[in-house]
């Protein structure tokens, strides 16, 4: 049996990060937590209790599988912010290259350029996450260790990640 690539151990573990943030933020309660993932897991930044982050990674795991794929993408991914930062400042860039004397036109066209990037940056983002930084068919991931640690006043939640292939 093949085993699995590292950047896909990273799509599936970007995946399941945002689908335990999904089903902990389901709860209602004011959520601040920041993900981070990696080929080995993923950590969850912020306060959360950690009696709930274990049923909600479980619960995250099982819709992935269950077929919800729509777990995997979060409004709120870096990758968002990467996309409409990126394109955004091309279309800046890309507008400031076009001659004219009239610096009036030209700021004007500039900041066209960046609302018009801004309004799609968020689609942009969101295709990103679909296609390329999360993958959705966790396949036989499971879920090894979920260790609760303090990085000065932040609390943080490892969660370890197997994959076989």
């Amino acid at each position: 049996m093949a085993r699995i690539s590292i950047a896909q151990r990273i799509r599936c573990n970007h995946a399941l990060e945002h689908a335990t943030v999904h089903i902990l933020s389901s709860t209602g309660e004011p959520l601040a937590l920041v993900g981070r993932s990696d080929w080995g897991g993923f950590d969850l930044y912020g306060e959360v209790a950690t009696e709930a982050v274990h049923p909600a990674v479980e619960q995250a795991l099982q819709s992935l599988r269950g077929g919800l794929s729509e777990l995997a993408i979060h409004p709120r991914c870096g990758t968002n912010i990467a996309a409409t930062a990126v394109l955004g400042a091309g279309a800046i860039w890309g507008a400031k290259l076009i001659p004219d004397r009239s610096r009036t036109r030209r700021f004007a066209r500039m900041l066209a350029a960046g609302l018009i990037a801004l309004t799609l940056g968020q689609s942009f983002g969101l295709a990103l996450q679909r296609h390329v930084t999360t993958d959705a068919s966790v396949g036989d991931l499971s879920i090894d260790d979920i260790r609760r640690t303090k990085r000065g006043a932040m609390t943080v939640h490892r969660i370890r990640t197997r994959q076989t292939g």
